[in-house]
């Protein structure tokens, strides 16, 4: 074999593996192509092992079909009270549609970056400072709705928008760190009253109760002393009742009327003595007839007892 017939076989096979390699693709996974033939589209290759007919068919484009975030970069927005903000976000969009990505926008990204822009600007300019803080999701989903619209004509689907921070300027910042100190202040004088008003509750509660306590013990104690007086009373009035009771029977038997009498003038003899005892001035009966009288009865009784 000559030196030609080599060189002509090597020109062969190289121009082979350049004719193999322009006509398969290879497009890899979550990947999506768009070949244009003679300069119009002609199809969009779905991931694996595609065929293209070389020197016609041309892999014009290449979209990834993943979920893509994309920085937003920070811009000023003026709020509805007019305070300058400065926003910082990102965007998540995946491309949903190669052949509307391709030809729907010369530059799909830029037009989103632009659009989430305008219309971040126009929601926080409807908005209060102290707004802007609170509705952050509001102000999220406001701007995916917004976009959403028109990047679907992009073949683009704007799955979602996050605020990294907003950052209004240094006096604001230094009026409102003043504000929330002055309301912790406030709170903590509000907790502080409440707290003694709570005390001073406490204290009128517990002395009400304790006044309501001691009249209860004072009601009681009079009760039980009013029950054991009239305890006593009735016990005095049944042991009066049955020594008379029994003090009738007495006279009632035999001698029991001479005992009565010689009783009764003993203590009148007494009576007479203990008198004479205490006092320098001698006390005669009104009536000696009845202290003779009641001598002779008693006399009597005793020499009836004698016998």
């Amino acid at each position: 074999m000559d030196a030609d017939t080599v060189i002509v076989g090597l020109i062969v096979l190289i121009a082979t593996v350049v004719f193999i390699k322009g006509w398969i693709k290879v497009v890899p996974q979550q990947h999506a192509w768009v070949v244009e033939r003679l300069g119009k589209y002609h199809a969009t290759l779905a991931p694996g092992l595609q065929w293209v007919i070389p020197l016609v068919d041309r892999v014009a484009y290449k979209h990834i079909l993943k979920e893509i975030p994309l920085d937003v970069p920070p811009q000023v927005c003026i709020t509805k009270d007019n305070t300058q903000l400065q926003v910082d976000g990102i965007l998540y969009f995946q491309v949903t549609d190669a052949k509307l990505a391709s030809y729907g926008s010369s530059n799909y990204i830029a037009a989103i970056t632009q659009l989430a822009q305008t219309t971040l600007r126009s929601v926080i300019g409807k908005m209060e400072l102290d707004k802007t803080f609170e509705e952050r999701d509001h102000i999220n989903t406001a701007i995916v709705s917004a976009i959403d619209d028109s990047a679907a004509n992009w073949g683009v689907k704007v799955l979602r928008y996050e605020i990294k921070d907003l950052t209004p300027p240094k006096e604001i910042l230094h009026s409102m760190q003043a504000q929330i100190t002055a309301e912790r202040e406030k709170r903590a004088l509000i907790a502080a009253s409440e707290g003694r008003k709570q005390e001073q509750i406490n204290i009128a509660t517990g002395e009400k109760e304790a006044a309501i306590a001691k009249s209860e013990g004072e009601k009681q104690a009079s009760i039980n002393r009013a029950q054991g007086q009239a305890a006593a009373i009735l016990a005095i009035a049944e042991a009066s009742a049955e020594a008379l009771r029994k003090t009738a029977s007495a006279i009632r038997e035999p001698g029991g009327s001479d005992a009565v009498n010689l009783k009764v003038a003993e203590q009148y003899v007494n009576a007479f003595a203990q008198l004479a005892k205490t006092n320098n001035s001698i006390i005669v009966p009104a009536n000696l007839s009845d202290i003779s009288g009641l001598i002779a009865s008693a006399m009597q009784v005793v020499k009836a007892q004698q016998k």
